[in-house]
Protein backbone atom coordinates (compact mmCIF):
# COMPACT_ATOMS: atom_id res chain seq x y z
CA UNK A 1 0.00 0.00 0.00
CA UNK A 2 1.43 3.43 -0.59
CA UNK A 3 0.55 7.11 -0.07
CA UNK A 4 -2.04 8.21 -2.73
CA UNK A 5 -0.19 8.71 -6.37
CA UNK A 6 -1.59 12.11 -6.89
CA UNK A 7 -0.56 12.52 -10.24
CA UNK A 8 1.71 10.45 -12.37
CA UNK A 9 2.93 13.38 -14.42
CA UNK A 10 6.32 14.65 -12.93
CA UNK A 11 6.39 17.69 -10.35
CA UNK A 12 9.77 19.85 -11.13
CA UNK A 13 11.69 22.55 -9.17
CA UNK A 14 14.22 24.34 -10.02
CA UNK A 15 16.62 26.21 -7.67
CA UNK A 16 18.84 29.70 -8.38
CA UNK A 17 21.72 27.29 -7.88
CA UNK A 18 20.71 24.95 -10.87
CA UNK A 19 19.57 22.03 -8.80
CA UNK A 20 16.47 20.42 -10.30
CA UNK A 21 14.59 18.16 -8.90
CA UNK A 22 11.46 15.80 -10.66
CA UNK A 23 9.21 13.82 -8.64
CA UNK A 24 6.97 11.08 -9.42
CA UNK A 25 3.92 9.51 -7.74
CA UNK A 26 3.07 9.91 -4.19
CA UNK A 27 3.16 12.22 -0.95
CA UNK A 28 6.07 10.69 0.61
CA UNK A 29 7.78 10.96 -2.73
CA UNK A 30 7.67 14.44 -2.63
CA UNK A 31 8.50 14.89 0.47
CA UNK A 32 11.92 12.80 0.37
CA UNK A 33 12.59 15.29 -2.94
CA UNK A 34 12.55 18.06 -0.11
CA UNK A 35 15.35 16.05 2.38
CA UNK A 36 17.43 15.67 -0.86
CA UNK A 37 17.27 19.18 -2.09
CA UNK A 38 18.13 20.72 1.86
CA UNK A 39 20.96 17.86 1.77
CA UNK A 40 22.14 19.05 -1.58
CA UNK A 41 21.93 22.50 -0.80
CA UNK A 42 24.23 22.02 2.17
CA UNK A 43 26.58 19.57 0.54
CA UNK A 44 27.28 21.84 -2.28
CA UNK A 45 25.49 20.24 -4.85
CA UNK A 46 25.03 22.51 -8.01
CA UNK A 47 24.12 22.47 -11.82
CA UNK A 48 22.63 18.82 -11.02
CA UNK A 49 19.06 17.31 -12.25
CA UNK A 50 17.71 14.41 -9.66
CA UNK A 51 14.67 12.31 -10.72
CA UNK A 52 13.26 10.63 -8.00
CA UNK A 53 11.09 8.02 -9.58
CA UNK A 54 8.08 5.77 -9.16
CA UNK A 55 7.28 2.08 -9.81
CA UNK A 56 3.63 1.99 -8.64
CA UNK A 57 2.57 1.37 -12.58
CA UNK A 58 4.38 0.64 -15.52
CA UNK A 59 3.46 3.65 -16.79
CA UNK A 60 5.02 5.34 -14.11
CA UNK A 61 8.23 3.83 -14.91
CA UNK A 62 7.89 4.76 -18.47
CA UNK A 63 7.33 8.46 -17.88
CA UNK A 64 10.47 8.45 -15.70
CA UNK A 65 12.50 7.32 -18.69
CA UNK A 66 11.40 9.68 -20.69
CA UNK A 67 11.89 12.28 -18.75
CA UNK A 68 15.46 11.17 -18.14
CA UNK A 69 16.05 11.43 -21.43
CA UNK A 70 14.40 14.85 -21.96
CA UNK A 71 16.48 16.17 -18.79
CA UNK A 72 19.37 15.16 -20.55
CA UNK A 73 19.01 16.95 -23.79
CA UNK A 74 17.76 20.46 -21.96
CA UNK A 75 20.85 20.23 -19.65
CA UNK A 76 23.56 17.95 -20.99
CA UNK A 77 25.97 19.76 -18.76
CA UNK A 78 24.33 18.30 -15.48
CA UNK A 79 24.63 15.74 -13.35
CA UNK A 80 21.97 13.46 -13.80
CA UNK A 81 20.86 11.24 -10.24
CA UNK A 82 17.79 9.32 -10.48
CA UNK A 83 16.24 7.54 -7.24
CA UNK A 84 13.20 6.35 -5.94
CA UNK A 85 11.16 3.33 -5.96
CA UNK A 86 11.69 2.34 -9.60
CA UNK A 87 15.64 2.82 -9.22
CA UNK A 88 15.58 0.69 -5.79
CA UNK A 89 13.76 -2.06 -7.51
CA UNK A 90 15.64 -1.96 -10.99
CA UNK A 91 19.21 0.37 -10.85
CA UNK A 92 20.30 -1.92 -13.76
CA UNK A 93 17.52 -0.76 -16.07
CA UNK A 94 18.61 3.48 -15.02
CA UNK A 95 22.26 2.94 -15.36
CA UNK A 96 22.62 1.35 -18.72
CA UNK A 97 21.17 4.47 -19.55
CA UNK A 98 23.73 6.67 -21.36
CA UNK A 99 22.06 9.46 -19.61
CA UNK A 100 22.59 8.84 -16.67
CA UNK A 101 25.11 10.13 -14.26
CA UNK A 102 24.28 8.03 -10.99
CA UNK A 103 21.88 5.71 -9.21
CA UNK A 104 21.26 6.05 -5.96
CA UNK A 105 18.75 4.06 -4.06
CA UNK A 106 15.61 4.89 -1.11
CA UNK A 107 17.77 4.56 1.59
CA UNK A 108 21.09 6.61 0.63
CA UNK A 109 18.67 9.73 -0.59
CA UNK A 110 17.90 10.49 2.63
CA UNK A 111 21.55 10.76 3.76
CA UNK A 112 23.61 13.96 3.86
CA UNK A 113 26.84 12.05 2.80
CA UNK A 114 24.87 10.81 -0.79
CA UNK A 115 24.85 14.66 -1.97
CA UNK A 116 28.40 16.18 -1.26
CA UNK A 117 29.59 17.58 -4.56
CA UNK A 118 32.51 14.99 -4.28
CA UNK A 119 30.61 12.16 -3.63
CA UNK A 120 28.65 12.47 -6.75
CA UNK A 121 31.11 13.17 -9.16
CA UNK A 122 33.58 10.61 -7.56
CA UNK A 123 31.09 7.87 -6.11
CA UNK A 124 30.30 4.15 -7.99
CA UNK A 125 27.70 4.75 -10.61
CA UNK A 126 24.95 2.65 -8.59
CA UNK A 127 25.00 2.83 -4.75
CA UNK A 128 21.69 0.71 -3.80
CA UNK A 129 21.75 -1.16 -1.22
CA UNK A 130 19.61 -4.10 -0.05
CA UNK A 131 16.12 -2.21 1.44
CA UNK A 132 15.12 -5.29 3.18
CA UNK A 133 18.22 -4.80 5.78
CA UNK A 134 17.70 -0.88 6.29
CA UNK A 135 16.27 -0.59 9.92
CA UNK A 136 16.47 3.42 9.85
CA UNK A 137 13.31 6.01 9.30
CA UNK A 138 14.74 9.56 7.92
CA UNK A 139 14.14 11.93 10.48
CA UNK A 140 14.73 15.06 8.50
CA UNK A 141 12.41 18.20 8.81
CA UNK A 142 11.72 20.09 5.80
CA UNK A 143 10.10 23.28 5.65
CA UNK A 144 7.14 22.28 4.37
CA UNK A 145 6.01 21.41 0.92
CA UNK A 146 3.59 24.15 0.37
CA UNK A 147 5.06 26.79 1.56
CA UNK A 148 3.46 27.90 4.95
CA UNK A 149 0.29 26.00 4.60
CA UNK A 150 0.95 22.29 4.61
CA UNK A 151 3.90 20.41 5.61
CA UNK A 152 4.20 16.98 5.75
CA UNK A 153 5.87 14.45 8.50
CA UNK A 154 6.90 11.31 7.62
CA UNK A 155 5.94 8.75 10.35
CA UNK A 156 6.17 5.61 9.13
CA UNK A 157 7.91 3.94 6.11
CA UNK A 158 7.92 0.43 4.33
CA UNK A 159 5.39 -1.69 4.18
CA UNK A 160 5.21 -5.91 5.90
CA UNK A 161 2.06 -6.33 4.00
CA UNK A 162 2.22 -8.43 0.46
CA UNK A 163 -0.35 -7.75 -1.75
CA UNK A 164 -0.59 -9.91 -4.91
CA UNK A 165 -0.19 -6.43 -7.41
CA UNK A 166 2.21 -4.05 -5.33
CA UNK A 167 5.78 -3.64 -5.86
CA UNK A 168 6.08 -1.37 -3.15
CA UNK A 169 7.49 -3.24 -0.23
CA UNK A 170 10.75 -4.13 -2.92
CA UNK A 171 11.27 -0.14 -3.14
CA UNK A 172 10.73 0.70 0.38
CA UNK A 173 11.58 -2.28 2.68
CA UNK A 174 10.37 -3.65 5.80
CA UNK A 175 8.14 -1.43 7.73
CA UNK A 176 9.98 1.29 10.46
CA UNK A 177 8.49 3.83 12.39
CA UNK A 178 9.62 7.06 13.72
CA UNK A 179 9.64 7.81 17.74
CA UNK A 180 6.54 9.30 18.86
CA UNK A 181 8.74 11.83 20.66
CA UNK A 182 10.57 12.92 17.49
CA UNK A 183 7.37 12.95 15.06
CA UNK A 184 5.77 15.85 18.05
CA UNK A 185 9.04 17.56 17.62
CA UNK A 186 8.97 17.89 13.80
CA UNK A 187 5.19 19.10 14.25
CA UNK A 188 5.86 21.58 17.42
CA UNK A 189 8.94 23.20 14.97
CA UNK A 190 6.81 23.36 12.04
CA UNK A 191 3.61 25.40 14.00
CA UNK A 192 6.57 27.63 15.58
CA UNK A 193 7.65 28.06 11.95
CA UNK A 194 4.05 28.92 10.46
CA UNK A 195 2.38 26.24 9.18
CA UNK A 196 -1.15 26.04 9.86
CA UNK A 197 -1.57 22.03 8.67
CA UNK A 198 0.47 19.17 9.00
CA UNK A 199 -0.17 16.15 7.36
CA UNK A 200 1.16 12.65 8.72
CA UNK A 201 2.32 9.99 6.23
CA UNK A 202 4.03 6.78 5.49
CA UNK A 203 3.73 4.08 3.06
CA UNK A 204 1.53 1.99 5.51
CA UNK A 205 0.75 4.65 7.88
CA UNK A 206 -1.33 2.43 10.15
CA UNK A 207 0.83 0.10 11.04
CA UNK A 208 2.61 2.55 12.50
CA UNK A 209 4.14 1.61 16.11
CA UNK A 210 4.34 -1.95 15.49
CA UNK A 211 8.27 -2.21 15.31
CA UNK A 212 8.78 0.20 18.80
CA UNK A 213 8.51 -0.76 22.29
CA UNK A 214 4.91 -1.35 23.59
CA UNK A 215 3.76 -1.59 20.04
CA UNK A 216 1.99 1.69 20.49
CA UNK A 217 -0.92 2.63 17.50
CA UNK A 218 -1.58 5.27 15.34
CA UNK A 219 -4.25 6.66 17.50
CA UNK A 220 -1.69 7.43 20.28
CA UNK A 221 0.32 9.12 18.06
CA UNK A 222 -2.29 11.40 17.10
CA UNK A 223 -3.54 11.68 20.36
CA UNK A 224 0.05 12.84 21.64
CA UNK A 225 0.69 15.65 18.95
CA UNK A 226 -2.75 16.71 19.14
CA UNK A 227 -2.84 17.00 23.28
CA UNK A 228 1.46 18.15 23.10
CA UNK A 229 1.15 20.96 20.17
CA UNK A 230 -2.15 22.85 21.24
CA UNK A 231 -1.54 25.17 18.41
CA UNK A 232 -1.26 23.25 15.57
CA UNK A 233 -4.83 23.89 13.63
CA UNK A 234 -5.12 21.22 11.64
CA UNK A 235 -3.71 17.36 12.02
CA UNK A 236 -4.59 15.27 8.49
CA UNK A 237 -3.67 11.55 7.76
CA UNK A 238 -2.12 10.78 4.53
CA UNK A 239 -3.52 7.60 2.68
CA UNK A 240 -4.35 4.61 5.59
CA UNK A 241 -5.50 0.73 5.48
CA UNK A 242 -9.41 0.79 6.43
CA UNK A 243 -9.09 -2.52 8.64
CA UNK A 244 -6.40 -1.34 10.96
CA UNK A 245 -8.11 1.79 12.11
CA UNK A 246 -7.60 1.55 16.20
CA UNK A 247 -9.79 2.30 18.66
CA UNK A 248 -8.33 5.28 19.42
CA UNK A 249 -7.67 6.30 16.10
CA UNK A 250 -11.81 6.44 15.94
CA UNK A 251 -12.57 7.64 18.89
CA UNK A 252 -9.79 10.44 17.92
CA UNK A 253 -11.67 11.01 14.58
CA UNK A 254 -14.95 11.54 16.85
CA UNK A 255 -14.06 13.33 19.00
CA UNK A 256 -10.80 15.69 17.69
CA UNK A 257 -12.13 19.01 15.73
CA UNK A 258 -8.61 19.43 14.47
CA UNK A 259 -8.17 16.33 13.11
CA UNK A 260 -9.62 16.62 10.15
CA UNK A 261 -12.54 14.65 8.78
CA UNK A 262 -11.02 13.67 5.62
CA UNK A 263 -9.62 9.52 5.17
CA UNK A 264 -8.09 8.21 1.84
CA UNK A 265 -8.51 4.94 2.28
CA UNK A 266 -6.91 1.65 0.64
CA UNK A 267 -10.14 -0.10 -1.03
CA UNK A 268 -8.38 -1.07 -4.25
CA UNK A 269 -11.83 -2.75 -5.17
CA UNK A 270 -15.67 -3.52 -4.43
CA UNK A 271 -15.53 -7.75 -5.22
CA UNK A 272 -14.88 -9.91 -2.32
CA UNK A 273 -13.04 -12.68 -4.67
CA UNK A 274 -11.28 -9.66 -6.28
CA UNK A 275 -10.09 -8.87 -3.20
CA UNK A 276 -8.87 -11.90 -1.97
CA UNK A 277 -6.85 -12.32 -5.05
CA UNK A 278 -5.64 -9.27 -4.48
CA UNK A 279 -4.88 -10.73 -0.66
CA UNK A 280 -6.21 -7.81 1.03
CA UNK A 281 -7.25 -8.03 4.20
CA UNK A 282 -10.93 -6.97 4.10
CA UNK A 283 -13.86 -7.67 2.75
CA UNK A 284 -16.33 -4.75 0.64
CA UNK A 285 -19.02 -5.35 3.63
CA UNK A 286 -15.83 -3.74 6.15
CA UNK A 287 -15.47 -1.25 4.35
CA UNK A 288 -19.28 0.15 3.81
CA UNK A 289 -19.61 -0.92 7.48
CA UNK A 290 -16.57 1.72 8.33
CA UNK A 291 -17.40 4.54 6.38
CA UNK A 292 -21.35 3.98 7.74
CA UNK A 293 -19.21 3.80 11.46
CA UNK A 294 -17.96 7.12 11.13
CA UNK A 295 -20.06 9.37 9.48
CA UNK A 296 -22.34 8.31 11.92
CA UNK A 297 -20.27 9.94 15.11
CA UNK A 298 -18.30 12.77 12.36
CA UNK A 299 -21.10 13.91 9.76
CA UNK A 300 -18.93 16.17 8.22
CA UNK A 301 -16.27 13.56 6.69
CA UNK A 302 -15.16 12.87 3.67
CA UNK A 303 -13.73 10.21 2.09
CA UNK A 304 -11.30 8.89 -1.10
CA UNK A 305 -10.14 5.82 -1.98
CA UNK A 306 -7.60 4.14 -4.74
CA UNK A 307 -9.47 1.63 -6.61
CA UNK A 308 -7.68 -0.29 -9.54
CA UNK A 309 -9.82 -1.09 -12.89
CA UNK A 310 -9.46 -4.42 -14.71
CA UNK A 311 -6.96 -6.51 -12.28
CA UNK A 312 -6.43 -9.92 -13.19
CA UNK A 313 -9.46 -12.33 -13.43
CA UNK A 314 -11.85 -9.36 -13.01
CA UNK A 315 -15.52 -10.00 -14.79
CA UNK A 316 -18.12 -7.71 -15.84
CA UNK A 317 -20.03 -8.15 -12.35
CA UNK A 318 -16.86 -8.15 -10.40
CA UNK A 319 -16.15 -4.72 -11.65
CA UNK A 320 -19.69 -3.60 -10.86
CA UNK A 321 -19.33 -4.36 -7.31
CA UNK A 322 -15.95 -1.76 -7.77
CA UNK A 323 -18.65 0.89 -9.03
CA UNK A 324 -21.23 -0.22 -6.84
CA UNK A 325 -18.71 0.36 -4.07
CA UNK A 326 -18.71 4.39 -4.91
CA UNK A 327 -22.33 4.95 -3.98
CA UNK A 328 -22.34 2.58 -0.79
CA UNK A 329 -18.83 4.71 0.91
CA UNK A 330 -20.26 7.89 -0.33
CA UNK A 331 -17.02 8.25 -1.76
CA UNK A 332 -16.43 11.81 -2.63
CA UNK A 333 -12.49 11.42 -4.54
CA UNK A 334 -10.74 8.76 -6.66
CA UNK A 335 -7.70 7.57 -7.51
CA UNK A 336 -7.98 5.33 -10.04
CA UNK A 337 -5.30 2.71 -11.23
CA UNK A 338 -5.73 0.52 -14.51
CA UNK A 339 -4.10 -2.31 -13.44
CA UNK A 340 -0.56 -2.89 -14.66
CA UNK A 341 1.29 -5.93 -14.41
CA UNK A 342 4.44 -5.57 -12.29
CA UNK A 343 7.23 -7.81 -12.86
CA UNK A 344 7.72 -10.28 -9.55
CA UNK A 345 4.27 -9.83 -8.44
CA UNK A 346 2.05 -12.93 -7.71
CA UNK A 347 -1.00 -10.52 -9.83
CA UNK A 348 1.75 -10.78 -13.17
CA UNK A 349 1.50 -14.45 -13.08
CA UNK A 350 -2.43 -14.92 -13.33
CA UNK A 351 -4.62 -14.59 -15.99
CA UNK A 352 -4.35 -10.99 -17.73
CA UNK A 353 -7.36 -9.03 -19.04
CA UNK A 354 -6.94 -7.44 -22.46
CA UNK A 355 -5.57 -4.16 -22.35
CA UNK A 356 -8.49 -2.12 -24.14
CA UNK A 357 -10.97 -3.94 -21.26
CA UNK A 358 -8.58 -2.23 -18.24
CA UNK A 359 -8.08 1.01 -20.10
CA UNK A 360 -12.22 0.91 -20.16
CA UNK A 361 -13.07 0.14 -17.14
CA UNK A 362 -10.85 2.62 -16.05
CA UNK A 363 -12.57 5.18 -17.91
CA UNK A 364 -15.89 4.19 -16.40
CA UNK A 365 -14.43 4.47 -12.87
CA UNK A 366 -13.19 8.05 -13.55
CA UNK A 367 -16.37 8.88 -14.73
CA UNK A 368 -18.47 7.52 -11.84
CA UNK A 369 -15.68 9.33 -9.27
CA UNK A 370 -16.68 12.89 -11.55
CA UNK A 371 -19.85 12.20 -10.74
CA UNK A 372 -19.05 11.36 -7.14
CA UNK A 373 -16.93 14.48 -6.72
CA UNK A 374 -19.97 16.47 -8.04
CA UNK A 375 -22.50 14.96 -5.73
CA UNK A 376 -19.79 16.05 -2.83
CA UNK A 377 -19.50 19.36 -4.02
CA UNK A 378 -23.26 19.78 -4.56
CA UNK A 379 -24.05 19.07 -0.91
CA UNK A 380 -21.79 21.51 0.42
CA UNK A 381 -22.91 24.75 -1.80
CA UNK A 382 -24.78 27.02 1.30
CA UNK A 383 -22.07 25.50 3.70
CA UNK A 384 -19.94 27.91 5.83
CA UNK A 385 -16.51 26.19 6.26
CA UNK A 386 -13.18 27.21 7.04
CA UNK A 387 -10.12 26.63 4.70
CA UNK A 388 -6.98 26.63 3.93
CA UNK A 389 -5.31 28.56 1.48
CA UNK A 390 -2.83 26.93 -0.19
CA UNK A 391 -1.98 29.54 -2.69
CA UNK A 392 -3.54 32.91 -4.18
CA UNK A 393 -7.59 32.33 -5.07
CA UNK A 394 -7.31 28.61 -3.73
CA UNK A 395 -8.11 26.58 -0.67
CA UNK A 396 -8.94 23.68 0.99
CA UNK A 397 -11.69 23.18 3.29
CA UNK A 398 -10.63 20.70 6.33
CA UNK A 399 -12.69 17.90 4.65
CA UNK A 400 -9.87 18.20 1.09
CA UNK A 401 -12.92 19.94 -0.70
CA UNK A 402 -11.11 22.48 -3.01
CA UNK A 403 -12.41 26.11 -3.13
CA UNK A 404 -11.55 29.04 -5.03
CA UNK A 405 -11.98 32.39 -2.68
CA UNK A 406 -13.08 35.50 -4.49
CA UNK A 407 -11.84 36.95 -1.25
CA UNK A 408 -7.45 37.90 -1.74
CA UNK A 409 -5.81 36.02 1.39
CA UNK A 410 -2.44 35.18 2.66
CA UNK A 411 -1.08 31.19 1.27
CA UNK A 412 -1.12 29.39 4.84
CA UNK A 413 -4.09 31.85 5.89
CA UNK A 414 -7.31 29.93 8.18
CA UNK A 415 -10.26 31.82 6.20
CA UNK A 416 -14.35 31.08 7.10
CA UNK A 417 -15.85 31.32 3.64
CA UNK A 418 -19.49 30.30 2.23
CA UNK A 419 -19.14 28.17 -0.79
CA UNK A 420 -21.87 29.52 -3.50
CA UNK A 421 -21.47 27.18 -6.05
CA UNK A 422 -19.47 24.59 -8.24
CA UNK A 423 -18.19 23.92 -11.61
CA UNK A 424 -17.83 20.19 -10.91
CA UNK A 425 -14.39 20.31 -9.68
CA UNK A 426 -13.75 23.01 -7.25
CA UNK A 427 -16.19 24.88 -4.96
CA UNK A 428 -16.69 28.80 -5.20
CA UNK A 429 -16.44 30.71 -2.27
CA UNK A 430 -17.03 34.03 -0.24
CA UNK A 431 -14.99 35.31 2.51
CA UNK A 432 -17.45 35.65 5.69
CA UNK A 433 -14.59 36.54 8.27
CA UNK A 434 -11.14 38.02 8.58
CA UNK A 435 -8.51 35.59 7.76
CA UNK A 436 -6.03 34.08 10.76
Amino acid sequence: MTAPVENLAAAADEADDGLEIVTFGCRLNAWESEVMRDHARAGGLENAVIVNTCAVTNEAVRQARQTIRRMRRDKPDAQLIVTGCAAQIDPDQFATMAEVDRVIGNAEKLRPETFRAEAVTGGEKVAVEDIMKVREVADHLVDGLDGKARAYVQVQTGCDHRCTFCIIPYGRGNARSAPAGDVVDQVRRLVETGHSEVVLTGVDLTSWGQDLPGEPKLGRLVRAILKQVPDLPRLRLSSIDAIEIDDDLFAAIAEEERLCPHLHLSLQAGDDMILKRMKRRHLRADAIALTERLRKVRPDIAFGADLIAGFPTETEAMFENTLRLVDECDLAWLHVFPYSPRPGTPAARMPQLDGAAIKDRARRLREKGDAARARHLDGRVGAEMEFLVEKPGFARAADFTPARLATPARPGALVRARATGHDGQVLTAEAIGAAR
